[in-house]
């Protein structure tokens, strides 16, 4: 079985489970999550990979973290994740990229992930749900965080934080590889 075999599958049982744990329909998920019934129904089946950003909004309906939809191993007290267990969430062909690196549910969900940018490239974020926040550390490079279209200079060693229901996006708008590490917090669901 291939990583992303390994990959659809996880998705595909964490999603029927988190599904069912709510209590949500397949329609009250569409509904929450602005995406399709059969969509869902083809993640639950495990028929096909879903962008992204599908991944991140059935998250967010669920209240819970990303790492959670894609995790295959629970359980243990402790939970080590290696660097090839890290799981790619988006990379370009120029070597942008962004990496999660860990995530928990205590307390709600919490996330850490490893960014790079490089130069001229850019990753917009569509709002998260009301609570969540993100923290960010620049360790090289020239960031530019744009929160509800201001932009904000994050240069290397500088760190941010925001409330992430805005809109946001980070840009690399410099000549050298932009490189963040980020934390995100997202509320528990009520």
């Amino acid at each position: 079985m291939t990583d992303l075999d390994q990959l659809t599958q996880s998705l595909a049982r964490n999603l029927k489970r988190w599904r069912g744990e709510r209590g949500f329909t397949l329609d009250t998920l569409a509904a929450r999550a602005g995406v399709s019934r059969g969509m869902i129904i083809q993640i639950e089946q495990a028929r096909t990979n879903p962008s992204v950003g599908t991944t991140v909004k059935l998250a967010d309906a669920l209240g819970v973290s990303i790492t959670t939809l894609l995790d295959h191993e629970r359980g243990a007290p402790v939970r080590l994740v290696t660097e090839s267990q890290a799981i790619r969430m988006w990379s370009t062909e120029a070597g942008s990229s962004t990496t999660l690196l860990v995530g928990t549910e205590a307390r709600g969900p919490l996330e850490l992930w490893s960014w790079n940018l490089m130069p001229g490239e850019s990753s917009t974020s569509d709002p998260h749900p009301e609570g969540t926040v993100e923290l960010l550390h620049v360790t090289a490079g020239a960031l530019t965080l744009v929160v509800d279209d201001v932009p904000y200079a994050v240069p290397a060693g500088a760190s941010a934080t925001f409330e992430a229901h805005h809109p946001h996006a980070y840009r690399n708008e410099g000549s050298e590889p932009v490189r963040i590490t980020m934390a995100v917090s997202i509320p528990p669901v009520r």
